[in-house]
């Protein structure tokens, strides 16, 4: 079968594969402790899914609007000007099934045949995929261990060419946990206001963090023109499987474009899962905080027990639920050290280069999952790393 050559240029996200290998182990008896998936093991609140069985008994059962109905498209409005400290309207607004369509319609509703995208690697494997697949150039800023994983601001700014079309933000950042402080947003913003460059900013994460707060580059003075937020409901409500995602545009022309490529692919969002949306904005926040201190607790003994494995040395991430320790010591790739684990030791773990070159010396581990099964899970990575130092055990390939 002959492929359209554009399929070439699409990616993957290596997740969902790990995911899928464990569950073939587990389907012939192997015990896998999973740690590759980013999903919070939370249930989604009472109050949510109350809403979602009440919008479905009271007739919602039909098409939508393609940009959402308009109570949710009013409830993000709001939630996005208090939280943000931005005037936003609706019609800014596009709600998506999930959240990944953001990514997909932006970069095909702006970017064109050699536009430059810059882009944080290691970071979610989507962004580059969907660069390559809309035509454009995707160059990479890396973020290193010693700058906490946060991208080099100058860096970036010396990255920028007069074909760079955009600059995606990912704060707090997947796979690292990091988190941009407020002179690298406002370095950013000096460097590129009134530039023919769109911030794309990532803020999926946004109310999950620790010991700081989620800042985004909408929020500076002249810059709400120039940014798109993507924000949802899967992380923040434990709403993976709902599907609920939405994009703040800085115009309703722009807005109005994506709104047409949801006409075109997916016609609107599911309607009691948007119900459910207006109930998790406007409702009860507590299981929210909840959940986050929650993985406070986690995030804290996980990177204990990490930095206590001999080769092994972990930061301490700023937010999401996921770590990136440093396993350079062991001198094997990344891919075969995820392997290892995997096959060996029953744990499913991602390589750092699931998220692009510069995540080559890394794992990623989810520390959303229960504090027994991540026990059990870092214990038996420290085992394997223990016989792989002692030379009695080696990584398949």
């Amino acid at each position: 079968m002959n492929f359209a050559e554009r399929m070439s240029r699409l990616g993957t996200e290596t997740a969902f594969e790990v995911l899928a290998r464990a569950k073939q182990l587990e389907s012939r008896g192997r015990r896998i402790v999973h740690l590759e998936i980013g999903e919070p093991d939370f249930r989604t609140p009472d109050h949510i899914v109350a809403a979602a069985i009440q919008a479905l008994q009271d007739g919602w059962h039909h098409y939508t609007p393609s940009a959402g109905i308009p109570a949710l498209r009013e409830a993000i409005a709001e939630h996005l000007s208090r939280t943000r400290g931005i005037s936003v309207s609706p019609d800014q607004v596009v709600v998506t099934p999930g959240a990944k369509p953001i990514i997909f319609f932006t970069l095909l509703a702006l970017i064109q045949k050699n536009d430059e995208v810059i882009f944080p690697n290691p970071g979610f494997p989507i962004y580059e995929s969907m660069i390559r697949f809309a035509g454009g150039t995707p160059v990479a800023a890396p973020l290193r261990e010693e700058l906490e994983f946060r991208m080099d601001v100058e860096e970036v700014i010396k990255l920028a060419t007069p074909r760079t079309r955009m600059i995606i933000l990912n704060s707090p950042n997947n796979p690292t946990g990091s988190a941009l402080d407020q002179r690298d947003l406002q370095k950013l913003a000096a460097a590129f206001r009134g530039k023919n460059v769109f911030f794309f900013s990532d803020e999926i994460y946004s109310q999950i963090t620790y010991d700081c707060d989620a800042l985004s580059i909408g929020s500076l003075p002249g810059m709400q023109a120039q940014t798109i937020i993507l924000d949802g409901f899967s992380k923040t409500y434990a709403m993976t499987g709902w599907r609920l995602g939405y994009g703040l545009l800085p115009s309703p022309e722009l807005a109005s474009q994506i709104t047409r490529l949801m006409i075109n692919s997916n016609s609107c969002t599911a309607a009691f899962t948007q119900l459910a949306g207006v109930a998790a904005l406007t409702g009860d926040h507590s299981p929210v905080r909840q959940m986050v201190e929650t993985f406070r607790v986690r995030r804290d003994r996980v990177v204990k027990l990490l930095n206590e494995i001999p080769g092994v040395s972990c930061r301490l991430p700023r937010g999401a639920f996921y770590v990136f320790p440093n396993v350079k010591s062991f001198s094997r790739k990344s891919s075969e050290l995820a392997n290892l684990l995997l096959h060996e030791a029953g744990v499913a773990a991602l390589s750092g280069t699931a998220f692009g070159r510069y995540g080559e010396g890394y794992l990623r581990l989810s520390y959303a999952t229960s504090m027994e099964l991540l026990e059990e899970g870092i214990g038996k990575i420290a085992e394997a790393l223990g016989k792989l130092k002692q030379g009695t055990l080696e990584p398949q390939t």
